[in-house]
């Protein structure tokens, strides 16, 4: 199980990622975030919230917990690292000469907006529904922060290297459903905390390609070079993305 879980989160960032490369980097390009690229990551988030008072829902996570619970193994941790494996899959890939859509410095206010979004809106959902986890060690379930890490990275990696090939889009998407798939295997987060978490990723990542020119122009106007250092951290009870900049 272990292997095939780690062939699933880690392999596809390898071997679909070799398909094309691009020495240019093009200029930059805010999306638009029109009705039809929100209506995914929006049922996703409807169905999470829906499924709070939902007792049909409600039972459809208890009986996906109670198939999952006879294959248990809290030894995989695997998903308190995949979960930032996409967002670091850019930074690497342009290291080793494959360049994205943006340059560091777009690209890191980006990620670093995208990254408050998700972040905050994360903290508060948590706050504000007080749901216990399946495993009873808190009540800060819903929704998932390790999965909405993982889809904001996941969305973050296509719109940066969907011009270059689209298997780098979807490697980050598959690292990013086995991470919420080990959130359900390890009993720490019901189905729609996962489903949630993604919506909230996806859509993050979309808000800020869409106010990008606004925050670059706003708060970054005058700053010509921009330097910075993005990495996972953990203060021993959450993951998340540190993002350092000097400018």
């Amino acid at each position: 199980m272990k292997k095939l879980l780690i062939i699933l989160l880690f392999v596809p960032l390898i071997s679909f990622g070799q398909n094309k490369k691009n020495d240019t980097i093009h200029n930059t390009q805010n999306i638009n975030l029109n009705f039809k690229s929100v209506i995914i990551p929006s049922v996703l988030i409807g169905y999470g919230i829906i499924g709070i008072n939902n007792d049909a829902l409600k039972r459809f996570n208890y009986e996906i917990q109670e198939r999952l619970k006879g294959q248990i193994d809290n030894n995989i941790k695997i998903d308190n690292v995949s979960q930032f494996v996409p967002s670091l899959s850019v930074y690497g890939l342009n290291a080793i000469g494959i360049k994205g859509k943006n340059n560091f410095k777009d690209r890191t206010i980006i990620l670093g907006t995208a990254s408050l979004i998700m972040g905050s809106t994360v903290t508060a959902m948590k706050k504000l529904t007080t749901i216990e986890r399946p495993d009873g060690s808190n009540k800060l379930s819903f929704p998932s922060g390790s999965t909405a890490i993982a889809f904001m990275g996941a969305e973050f990696l296509y719109q940066e290297y969907k011009e270059v090939s689209i298997w780098y889009g979807i490697s980050g998407y598959l690292v990013a459903t086995g991470t919420g798939f080990l959130r359900l295997h390890n009993n720490k987060h019901w189905f729609t905390d996962v489903v949630t978490g993604a919506g909230i990723g996806i859509l993050s990542t979309k808000i800020a390609y869409w106010i990008h020119p606004l925050v670059k122009k706003t708060l970054f106007k005058d700053k010509k070079e921009i330097s910075g250092l993005v990495m996972p951290f953990h203060n021993g009870k959450e993951y998340g993305l540190a993002l350092s900049m000097s400018f």
